[in-house]
């Protein structure tokens, strides 16, 4: 089968003949329908020799398609099912593993597509029928995928602070319009109280937060701050998502937050955030914040069914993979780009 490899230190990905694997004891083979490109990927590709995961494995880890064989022992899924994969795998027998935390398993997890195989081939060997989770004939398989990180990792981001977004007075900012920001607008409107505001440095990004949903939408720069106080009536948010994670991305989330507030960092930019009596207001907390889970996952797939979220999908063929990244390493993709298998 076809597979989009990281294959030698150093070396950019390439596609390849792979065997297609075969599903043992509690096993799922899923053929792959669409696979959304994340900068994840591109982070993993321009990774110096030494510091990616062990080589050789697939890419790709927003990944939908159709249940293809079932190892002895699934029951519960059909051939031919459509089904959404959770990428992170744990052990399977600690306390987290067994409250559906496989992602912050006691014993170390391991991430498909970041180490382990991923997506972007014709088929995906899923070690444990947990990580498959069912589509309802209403979502698209082919642009579902994109809700296993883009829309999973902003949906646990903001339901973990929704203590924060109760009130119809609360305030969250979301930085950064982007693959995962354009969901987390969703999210956010579709879950909570707060009034949500959208901060980004693109005008075009702005007038689509908008579109989506955001009550305000701030251009990114010295006066975003100042605009998020005067909004709040001089408060500040009560959650901030850095999406970004640059150092500016992370001094605005600073001063924009108000006292109390929480402060969430997702964003791979490379930056920091300071941390000290002088750039937080009190009782102010900052957060790294990861994955979501899988019950949190089955609870995104239910949003997307319901039409309350729904990502922003431009597909391409497999065909084109390498020039899929080069438009998301561009800034050239709106929403989230989808690599179909098909």
């Amino acid at each position: 089968m076809r597979a989009f490899r990281l294959t030698e230190p150093g070396e950019p990905p390439a596609v390849v003949e792979v065997p297609t694997p075969r599903p043992g004891p509690g096993e799922v083979l899923v053929k792959v329908a669409g696979v959304g490109a994340c900068h994840t990927d591109i982070t993993l590709m321009d990774a110096e020799a030494g510091y990616t995961p062990p080589l050789p494995f697939t890419l790709g880890h927003e990944v939908s398609g159709w249940i293809a064989e079932l190892g002895d022992g699934v029951t519960g899924l059909d051939i031919g099912q459509p089904v959404l994969i959770y990428i992170s795998w744990g052990c399977g027998r600690c306390v987290r593993c067994a409250s559906g935390l496989d992602h912050w398993c006691h014993n170390g997890a391991s991430l498909a597509g970041i180490g382990r195989d991923g997506g972007l081939a014709d088929y995906q060997l899923v070690p444990d029928a947990r990580y498959v989770v069912p589509l309802p004939e209403s979502l698209d398989v082919f642009e579902a995928g994109p809700l296993a990180d883009a829309g999973l990792t902003p949906y646990h981001a903001i339901r973990r602070s929704a203590h924060k977004l109760a009130s119809p007075m609360s305030t969250l900012v979301v930085v950064g319009v982007g693959g995962l920001g354009h969901l987390a607008v969703q999210i956010a409107r579709a879950t909570s109280a707060a009034t949500v505001v959208a901060v980004d440095i693109s005008e075009d990004k702005l007038e689509f937060a908008r579109g989506l949903g955001a009550h305000h939408a701030i251009m990114a720069g010295a006066q975003a701050a100042a605009e998020v106080k005067e909004l709040t009536a001089g408060r500040g948010a009560d959650l901030v998502v850095d999406f970004v994670g640059s150092d500016a991305s992370g001094a605005f989330c600073a001063a924009a937050a108000g006292s109390m507030a929480e402060i969430t960092l997702i964003g791979g930019a490379g930056g920091s955030i300071t941390v000290d009596h002088r750039s937080l207001q009190r009782d102010t907390s900052v957060t790294r914040s990861g994955m979501g889970s899988i019950p949190d996952l089955h609870e995104v797939v239910a949003l997307a069914a319901s039409g309350a979220i729904a990502a922003e999908v431009e597909k391409h063929p497999f065909a084109e993979v390498d020039a899929v990244y080069e438009r998301l390493r561009n800034g050239q993709v709106k929403g989230r780009a989808v690599i179909t298998m098909d």
